[in-house]
C-alpha cells in the first residue's frame, strides 16, 4: 500500500533464540505488545491458512518492512532476517495484516536496542497479558522456531 509506513499493514514479531541454549526470546513494545510497530486493532482474528487473502493491492516486500526495523531499532544491515516458514495474516477493520516473524541474528539479544525504544525482550511465559490473538501468533510463531 502507498504511504509513508510501509508496516501500516504488516506486522513483525522479533524474536532472538540463543545458538547453544535455544531459549527463546521475544520482543514486546512499551505498548504491551509482541507486533512491531503498533498495536493490532481489537477486533483482529487470524485467518485460517485455507483463506489466505490474495493481493487486494501493493504488498510491501519484507526487504522494505527490514530496513524501515533497523532504523528505528538503529541496528546494523543483518541483525536480523525473516523466518520464511511463517506466514500468518490477520483479518482487521480496515483489511488484512501480513504478520511476518523476523530472528534477531547475533549471539545475544539487542538489549540495548530495545530498550532504547522502551521495549524488552521476554520468555513466552511472560506473555501471558497479551491479547488472545496475540498469544495465538505466539504460539504458532514458537511451532515454527522449535520446527514442530
Amino acid at each position: 500500500m502507498a504511504g509513508s509506513d510501509p508496516t501500516r499493514q504488516s506486522r513483525i514479531i522479533f524474536f532472538h533464540k540463543h545458538g547453544t541454549s535455544a531459549r527463546t526470546r521475544f520482543l514486546r513494545f512499551a505498548d504491551d505488545t509482541v507486533c512491531a510497530f503498533a498495536p493490532l486493532p481489537q477486533r483482529a482474528a487470524i485467518i485460517d491458512q485455507g483463506a489466505l487473502p490474495q493481493a487486494s493491492g501493493i504488498e510491501s516486500h519484507p526487504a522494505l518492512l527490514l530496513k524501515e526495523c533497523r532504523q528505528r531499532l538503529q541496528l546494523p544491515e543483518g541483525a536480523f532476517g525473516v523466518e520464511g516458514e511463517y506466514r500468518v495474516w490477520v483479518d482487521a477493520p480496515g483489511g488484512a495484516i501480513r504478520i511476518l516473524l523476523v530472528r534477531f541474528t547475533d549471539i545475544d539479544p539487542p538489549f540495548e536496542a530495545a530498550a532504547a525504544i522502551g521495549a524488552r525482550f521476554i520468555d513466552l511465559t511472560e506473555a501471558r497479558d497479551l491479547p488472545a490473538v496475540e498469544l495465538l501468533l505466539l504460539r504458532r510463531a514458537y511451532e515454527v522456531i522449535l520446527g514442530g
